[in-house]
């Protein structure tokens, strides 16, 4: 397949035989009530995957978030991986990064009417998402990197797997990136298979299909990222078009999983540029901060809308030329965004506060 990385250690398969013991025997505890998974009168969708490293999951609940907005109160929920502070944070708009982690801060500052909350309990968060005292009322709730938080049941489980490393060629922990026996995809309502070609073929999207081995109740779709217009740091009403960008000198900054894609993506464009890579969810010291602006000089640093939320308002007067690439998902193929669509909605209306009210009281 195009871009294909993935690889897997073979003289690890003893380890990962260990590993995927322990995870399945935390899962059949689940499956069999010795652990209690809650349920909630409320639409809940998780949007997660089974693999470590980058699926985009940000890219793909943000989707969700412009489809659900307009008509609902969404409610995102999220751990809040590497955050400074400590239990439950309601986001308000001046919320720093550091108390509720870069994903969340991103996706806050993009879409402000939403409740953002971060917690590691999420049980516990939804209850309070879902108190009489909470205001606006939350319609719906999103619950991001959700699907081995297996002490909550969504309602909808989305499955996210990487074109490049799909689950079904993937190893478990630490032969390959599989936090759980492939088996774990049977949980997912719907499985996408994310960062694709946009030329993908149908005959390629249905090889594909049959190598995840899906239930016959489960949805599979196929999505591309598509890039928008880069904006400046410092004030986003700036823009540059990508073709544009493509006649600039340019040093693309990333602290993402899965550089490759987009890396791949950029080229495809014509845009030429110089790379520093660090780890996902990097916290940039004041010495990286240094180098990168040594290595850029006069060039346009590019960075991705998770790495900007990490290292805004550090770089003085040099944020001028500091550019962030936004980044959203396009299905493809014949199963399309509206197929998508009507599911997410559909699921969200009949699994309302209200519709579960009527039905509560049609049996009384």
């Amino acid at each position: 397949m195009e871009g294909d990385h993935i690889k897997t250690h073979a003289y690890l398969a003893p380890l990962a035989w260990l590993y995927a013991a322990a995870t399945s025997v935390r899962n059949f505890m689940f499956e069999t009530g010795i652990l209690k998974s809650k349920s909630y009168d409320i639409p809940i969708i998780s949007i997660g995957n089974i693999t470590v490293g980058g699926t985009g999951k940000t890219p793909h609940t943000e989707y969700i978030i412009r489809l659900l907005q307009d008509k609902n109160q969404v409610a995102v929920l999220s751990r809040g991986y590497k955050r400074k502070s400590k239990g439950f944070v309601l986001a308000e708009t001046n919320t720093p990064m550091s108390m509720i982690g870069d994903e969340p801060y991103q996706m806050k500052k993009k879409f402000p009417n939403i409740l953002m909350a971060v917690d590691k309990d999420r049980c516990e968060a939804i209850e309070k998402l879902t108190a009489p005292e909470m205001k606006p009322e939350v319609d719906v709730i999103l619950l991001d990197d959700g699907y081995q938080y297996r002490y909550v049941q969504p309602g909808m489980n989305i499955l996210l797997t990487d074109y490049h490393r799909l689950i079904c060629f993937d190893k478990v922990l630490p032969a390959g990136r599989l936090r759980e026996p492939k088996r774990g995809q049977n949980r997912a309502d719907v499985v996408i298979v994310t960062k694709c070609p946009a030329n993908i073929t149908p005959m390629e999207m249905h090889g594909i299909s049959r190598s995840l081995d899906l239930e016959s109740w489960q949805q599979i779709f196929f999505t591309t990222f598509v890039y928008g217009n880069p904006y400046r740091m410092d004030d986003n009403t700036q823009t540059i078009t990508l073709d544009e960008l493509a006649q600039k000198d340019i040093l693309l900054v990333t602290g993402i999983a899965s550089p490759e894609q987009m890396e791949y993506d950029l080229k495809k464009l014509g845009i030429k540029f110089e790379s520093m890579h660090f780890p996902d969810h990097h916290d940039f010291t004041a010495e990286e901060k240094s180098r990168i602006k040594e290595r850029s000089r006069d060039k346009i640093i590019l960075m991705t809308e998770k790495d900007a939320a990490r290292i805004e308002g550090t770089f003085g007067e040099e944020s001028s030329r500091v550019y962030v690439l936004p980044v959203e998902v396009e299905f493809l193929g014949d199963k399309d965004d509206l197929d998508f669509n009507k599911i997410i909605k559909s699921y969200v209306s009949k699994n309302s506060r209200n519709s579960i009210l009527s039905k509560n009281r049609i049996k009384k």
